[in-house]
């Protein structure tokens, strides 16, 4: 009997389906998180006058590795503001970003707080970027590398993301 009680807990664990990552036209998710150099940052500074790209990541992430140093070229636009939020703590985040060249504003995203920023959003992987507009609507949500989408993102802010001679993946998932 005990072993049916068992694989019945187990079934209904199966079906409580983890939520989907928030899409493309949904309302995006406040949020207010510290900034890992100065104070906090929230969402709505970060959108007020014109789109913000928030992406998410993890420093042990191989995808995040190659997506977080192309978001550089993104940062001379006055067109569009970048931040990424990191789900490590300060340390790591700070190494990840000197080993990688990183210099994209990041937020902290932490761990001890129950990741309130990731779990919001829905985060079912990571990179996961979204394009908030001003006003809040999402109107681009990826997961993964997807080298069409930032080039999408790249003509919005007025840059050329990736150069003719480099070898880019289309895309790689998350």
């Amino acid at each position: 009997m005990r072993w049916l009680r068992t694989a019945f807990a187990i079934g209904r664990g199966l079906l409580r389906a983890k939520k989907p990552m928030i899409l493309q036209g949904a309302a995006a998710p406040a949020f207010t998180l510290p900034a890992l150099d100065g104070p906090p940052v929230s969402l709505a500074e970060l959108s007020r006058d014109r789109p913000a790209l928030v992406v998410f990541f993890k420093v042990s992430c191989p995808v995040c590795q190659l997506t977080l140093p192309f978001l550089n070229r993104l940062l001379p636009s006055d067109k569009l503001n970048v931040v990424t939020i990191s789900q490590d703590d300060s340390t790591l985040t700070q190494r990840f970003r000197a080993r990688f060249g990183v210099t994209v504003p990041a937020l902290l995203d932490a761990e001890e707080k129950g990741y309130p920023a990731s779990n919001a959003y829905q985060l079912t992987n990571v990179p996961s970027l979204f394009l908030v507009e001003p006003g809040g609507t999402i109107s681009l949500a990826v997961s993964g590398f997807s080298k069409a989408d930032l080039e999408t993102v790249a003509a919005r802010a007025g840059v050329e993301l990736f150069h003719p001679d480099e070898s880019v993946p289309a895309w790689r998932p998350g």
